[in-house]
């Protein structure tokens, strides 16, 4: 069993720009996986800032993040929709689009997904 570990957003492993300086993603690595801090910006959308670098119609990661600020609105391939902000926990599956809302940058910790998000 490993001792205690101490990791910190402020200094990442890993800084992951979006398209056209829309925010980023900053990763530490877990023995569990890679655990992420996104920021989106206002104007961020998955299908005009992420599908460049992804190359899939929707987006094909799975999260499990909380909301620490601002608000995004996520559509499903299949139509289903719902709009996240602060306080939340959202599981969100395989085949969605999804955008920042109002003037706010949406920040989303996420320990599932971010793994190989926006990685080129």
């Amino acid at each position: 069993m490993p001792g205690l570990i101490r990791k910190s957003f402020d200094s990442p492993e890993e800084t992951r720009p979006f398209e056209d300086g829309k925010g980023q993603l900053q990763l530490v690595h877990m023995e569990g996986g890679g655990v992420g801090r996104a920021t989106f910006e206002p104007g961020w959308k998955w299908s005009e800032h992420v599908k460049p670098i992804a190359q899939t119609d929707s987006c094909q990661a799975a999260h499990k993040g909380y909301f620490v600020s601002g608000r995004m609105k996520v559509v499903m391939d299949d139509g289903e929709e719902m709009e996240y902000g602060p306080g939340d926990f959202a599981v969100i599956p395989p085949g969605h689009d999804a955008w920042t809302v109002g003037d706010e940058a949406c920040v989303v910790i996420d320990w599932q997904g971010f793994s190989d998000y926006a990685k080129r």
